[in-house]
């Protein structure tokens, strides 16, 4: 476990590797689980406010869905989701020529069109973050529909962290994950030197 400012880490985000390839699960986590993406409250009104520039680029089922159930959905825990298309892919979710599923709402800011990637906790992926009152829980999420991604990243010698790179600073920024690499190379040093 590694604690760094208020997160906690684990263990795994910083010893398992992992690089998403779409060319093998197509896009699969947009389309497993009992829920759609996880989205934080502050995501709501910026899914209001880009809800009209997203709706070209969503699918006929995916529109329907989200007349049907809301730009959003509160889950029995009160958490906030995206909705989904029969309890499927997230509404959201488009596929590309190839079968690929991508996101509507990255491949509207890819565009130009809105200045908001898309969810954190889907960029974050394959990290959940879970919120506690004095700190927040990062931890790796396992799931079998990523092994291809585990395997390309051992290629690779890309770790999780590593790999998140990207979203782990815009969540959290340059500052804290500046600090997240010095404390990883240093424990790489220490096991090492422990050989």
């Amino acid at each position: 476990m590694i604690v760094l400012q208020n997160t906690v880490i684990s263990d795994d985000i910083r010893d398992q590797f992992f690089v998403c390839n779409l060319e093998k699960c197509k896009g699969a986590c947009c389309v497993e689980g009992d829920l759609g993406a996880p989205l934080e409250k502050d995501e709501l009104a910026i899914l209001e406010q880009h809800y009209d520039k997203i709706k070209p680029y969503l699918t006929g089922a995916g529109k329907a869905a989200i007349e049907e159930q809301g730009l959003y959905i509160k889950d029995f825990e009160g958490d906030y989701s995206t909705p989904t298309i029969d309890n499927r892919e997230c509404a959201y979710a488009l596929y590309d020529e190839k079968g690929v599923l991508k996101c509507a709402i990255e491949q509207a800011y890819y565009d130009g069109v809105i200045d908001w990637k898309k969810p954190i906790s889907c960029h974050l992926y394959p990290i959940r973050i879970t919120k506690y009152d004095d700190f927040e829980a990062l931890n790796y999420d396992r799931w079998g529909i990523c092994s291809a991604a585990c395997s390309f990243g051992q290629d690779l010698g890309v770790r999780v962290y590593q790999f998140l790179k990207e979203p782990l600073i815009r969540k959290y920024g340059e500052a804290w994950y500046s600090e997240l690499e010095q404390l990883m190379e240093e424990e790489e040093k220490n096991a090492a030197a422990a050989k």
